[in-house]
């Protein structure tokens, strides 16, 4: 009985494959799909730029454990500023909180956040503006506006301010 029970099967899997794969009348090709990166934070493409979704933290000096970022720039509570793992430093992105609807615009200066789920940290005026402080950790889409946009090195500010090389 169960001899027979699998045969049935088996002349049914048989004949439903290949009946559907004989059912393709188009003569268009199947495009092939291409393979969807495995990461943490998985970027959804724009066609204006990148798009990250993933959660955001917020810090300041206090948490930071002192003023000093991985850019060499001093970390200020008032600066609207971020951390990602892997920007360049001074790559510009708007963080949207996705509760809220409300977005910032930030400058990378540090590295982190370092703890796993977490794809941007933003200073605390950065927080304050998409109203996240109560919360700490909010969803949010991030998108990266401009990488490394050029910027005036701070020797030749020093520079211009000891030469007295004023632009108007």
């Amino acid at each position: 009985m169960k001899l027979n029970y699998a045969r049935g099967a088996l002349a049914l899997f048989t004949v439903l494959t290949v009946s559907c794969s004989t059912s393709n009348t188009s003569s268009t090709p199947a495009q092939p799909v291409a393979p969807q990166p495995v990461a943490e934070h998985t970027p959804v493409i724009n066609t204006a730029s990148q798009v990250y979704r993933g959660k955001a933290s917020w810090y300041s000096i206090r948490t930071n454990g002192g003023t000093q970022t991985a850019s060499g720039e001093r970390l200020r509570d008032g600066a609207l500023t971020a951390a990602h793992r892997s920007l360049p430093f001074g790559t510009l992105v708007k963080v949207i909180n996705n509760k809220n609807g409300k977005d910032v615009v930030v400058r990378i200066t540090d590295r982190g956040p370092y703890i796993r789920g977490r794809i941007i940290d933003v200073s605390l005026a950065a927080a304050r503006r998409i109203e996240m402080i109560n919360a700490g950790v909010v969803p949010v889409t991030i998108e990266i506006l401009e990488e490394n946009p050029p910027t005036e090195s701070r020797e030749s500010m020093i520079a211009t301010v000891v030469n007295g090389d004023f632009k108007d």
